[in-house]
């Protein structure tokens, strides 16, 4: 997967279009990333203890890798990833700027 922890992402469909967000976490086995603040489900969470109260929290659900776009730090776009392979180790490039990422 071209997505990896840490890396700035443009949100490219779904409800949070046009949005941009931190990866906490990638998924390759499944294609998806979950993005800070990003993609957010509601869900019922029961009282711990008697006399507390239950509550509605909001959790990122798993975006697909296929609805976001990299945003390379040099050029500050959106882009598309691509390699390059220098000896015996392989570099992400970016394809606007033809920099490192």
């Amino acid at each position: 997967m071209k997505i990896k922890k840490g890396d700035n992402v443009l949100i490219i469909t779904g409800k949070d279009k046009g949005r941009t967000g931190k990866v906490l976490k990638s998924l390759p086995k499944e294609g998806g990333v979950l993005v800070e603040g990003m993609n957010l489900k509601k869900k019922a969470v029961k009282a711990k203890r008697q006399g507390e109260k239950g509550q509605m929290v909001s959790i990122s659900a798993v975006l697909d890798v296929s609805n976001i776009k990299l945003i390379c730090p040099k050029c500050a776009k959106a882009v598309r990833v691509g390699y390059k392979i220098e000896g015996d180790k392989k570099d992400r490039i970016c394809k606007k700027c033809k920099q490192k990422i």
